[in-house]
């Protein structure tokens, strides 16, 4: 049902700040060293920049004086006009190079960022997906990325832009209205700073609002996705209640926004402009008595302003920055996780030629640590040989075949293969002997071609076509107007559960594995399809060690040996014929089962 989507929205609590997390913050930052002349360059054009624009309210005061006749300077109005012209032409150049040389930056560095993100998460282990939710990872990707390019481009820039304007303007007051700054400095900031206190009120009544309006779009979401199922079970009147009463909330929750900012506009208006307008006033009450003239007054209002936009300014850009430095903390506790895997262009081959052997192997689920799903398991296969796992569900079929693809760390025992202990090899190294066919293929959403070549990244034409020969799966290939540059769509759902088995099949064939892991490959097929796979698995497992998971005893009445796995440990071992020969047996009763049912002698 609908839930808060915290993560999606990006609303997680704003971490707190100490001198130790501002320094492992500072350390994202290594992803722009390489950029870091830009960095020092563009940090040099800002500040120059937020000068140059520091000059304006002084020159307005300036021509004003100058028309009033109050002026000293000795320069005319039309002087002035043509050096504003060029502090508006340096100010424009200083601009357009600034912003180019921070995007640069920006996009470099968070590129660099979004890489070695992916690069870590492809090389972490099964275990840390399985603790991981898949939106929260693809939100590390996107949104907390996108978070630190804002950071990159924007935010850090115009903090820095803010804290030089800032202290510019409080100089220039200092010195040349000393009395009209202390009365700003002790009316103004009062006022921005409870602005900013209010506006973060206003922006929590927000986010519960974008809360509950991402509730109402994870009902609308399900509903349109399980529609089938809403029809069949007429649930048309409750999901238009549940629709309903979430609507009703965010209704709710939207008024009590719209208060707030109805009495944010109330403090805008009457303590905000309140203190400028007091501020004003005593300047104008000085412009009176002949302490100041008209152009100083203008230039302090300007000044006045600026200095109070900066302070509303740096607290929402403070809070970007320590929303960035909490993005900065999920993305590098990715980075700091142990990969299972280098990714080198090229790793040492290993031979996983011969005799398979495990030996009082148990083990536990890392995410299921309490439940024991193999107890002293022992289990030899011959190199060569065809064998096959049977079982009910749950006894450890597929943790075999998943322990000796190392996904897992066993906690106690050994596997071995050609007598080496696989957990001394180089896991890269070692899978590229083992090719699996499951019994949910997944296929990747590119052509055909680029999805048999995954089994061998260099493979030719010729090849592809010859193990997609040898799957059977060529003919159908064929029939597609792009033949094998045919797009098979997101997880190849343009294809049939027969192609895609197949496809998968010539995938294994073209990677040409020493060792081969069939789970379920035919169960979910209709019986022409599933014919036309199991002859294509019968060429793939020839010459291989192959491991069959299967329920359906049917497929494996010719494989070398059988093994019944129970409770984590191998009860029963042997041919087809002598398990079924066995007056009792857990084989001999599920094979009597299956063959009564399905007419087989």
């Amino acid at each position: 049902m609908a839930r808060k989507k915290k993560n999606e929205l990006n609303e997680e609590p704003l971490p707190k700040m100490s001198k130790e997390t501002f320094m492992q913050t500072l350390k994202i930052f290594e992803f722009v060293r390489p950029y870091r002349w830009s960095l020092i360059f563009g940090i040099f054009l800002l500040f120059l920049s937020s000068m140059v624009f520091m000059i304006f309210p002084d020159l307005s005061g300036r021509m004003i004086d100058i028309a009033q006749g109050n002026s000293e300077l000795g320069y005319g109005l039309n002087q002035i006009g043509l050096f504003l012209l060029l502090v508006l032409f340096l100010q424009s150049f200083v601009s357009y190079f600034r912003i180019l040389i921070f995007a640069k930056l920006s996009e470099r560095g968070t590129a660099d960022v979004r890489q070695a993100l992916y690069n870590k998460l492809i090389t972490l282990p099964i275990t840390f997906f399985e603790r991981s939710k898949t939106g929260e990872l693809i939100s590390r990707l996107t949104a907390d990325v996108e978070k630190l390019y804002n950071t990159f481009s924007i935010v850090l820039a115009e903090f820095l832009r803010q804290i030089f304007i800032l202290i510019a303007g409080i100089i220039y007051l200092a010195v040349m209205m000393p009395k009209l700054s202390l009365i700003m400095l002790g009316t103004f900031p009062v006022a921005v700073i409870g602005a900013f206190f209010f506006g973060r009120y206003i922006r929590k009544l927000s986010k519960e609002r974008q809360e509950v309006l991402a509730d109402t779009n994870v009902i609308l979401s399900e509903t349109m996705q399980s529609i089938s199922v809403v029809k069949a079970f007429t649930g048309e009147v409750i999901e238009s209640l549940r629709y309903g009463k979430s609507i009703d909330k965010m209704v709710d929750i939207a008024m009590k926004y719209a208060r707030g900012r109805a009495l944010f506009s109330v403090f805008i208006v009457f303590v905000l402009f309140g203190a400028l307008f007091f501020v004003i006033w005593t300047a104008a009450k000085m412009l009176q008595a002949g302490e100041i003239t008209a152009g100083s007054l203008v230039a302090f209002v300007l000044y006045t302003g600026i200095i109070g936009g900066s302070i509303a300014s740096l607290g929402n850009f403070y809070t970007e920055l320590i929303g960035a430095i909490g993005a900065t903390e999920r993305i590098r506790e990715i980075l700091r996780t142990d990969g299972e895997v280098d990714l080198l262009p090229t790793v040492k081959s290993v031979d996983a030629a011969g005799d398979i052997r495990y030996r009082d192997v148990h083990f536990r689920y890392p995410t299921r640590t309490d439940v024991p799903v193999l107890r002293g398991l022992d289990l030899d296969i011959k190199a060569g040989s065809k064998v096959a796992l049977v079982g009910a569900s749950g006894a450890g079929k597929s943790t075999i075949v998943q322990l000796l693809l190392k996904f897992y760390d066993i906690q106690s025992g050994a596997i071995t293969v050609g007598g080496k202990n696989i957990s001394d090899l180089e896991n890269r190294a070692y899978r590229k002997n083992i090719a699996i066919v499951p019994q949910e293929v997944i296929l990747f959403g590119g052509t055909i071609a680029e999805n048999i070549r995954y089994g061998k990244p260099d493979a030719t034409e010729a090849e592809i076509i010859a193990a997609a020969k040898q799957a059977n799966a060529y003919e159908f290939i064929e029939n597609f107007p792009e033949g094998l540059l045919t797009l098979v769509g997101e997880r190849g759902i343009k294809l049939s559960g027969g192609q895609r088995q197949r496809i998968a099949i010539a995938r294994a064939i073209l990677k040409n594995p020493r060792i081969l892991l069939l789970d379920e490959a035919t169960s979910a097929l209709d019986a022409e399809s599933e014919r036309l796979v199991q002859d294509a698995l019968d060429k793939l497992m020839e010459g291989r060690t192959s491991i069959i998971i299967a329920h359906r005893l049917a497929t494996i009445r010719e494989v070398d040996e059988i093994f019944v796995i129970d409770n984590g440990t191998v009860i029963e071992r042997g041919t087809h014929e002598e398990l079924s020969a066995k007056e009792t047996g857990t084989y001999q009763a599920l094979a009597k089962l299956q063959f009564e049912t399905e007419g087989v002698g």
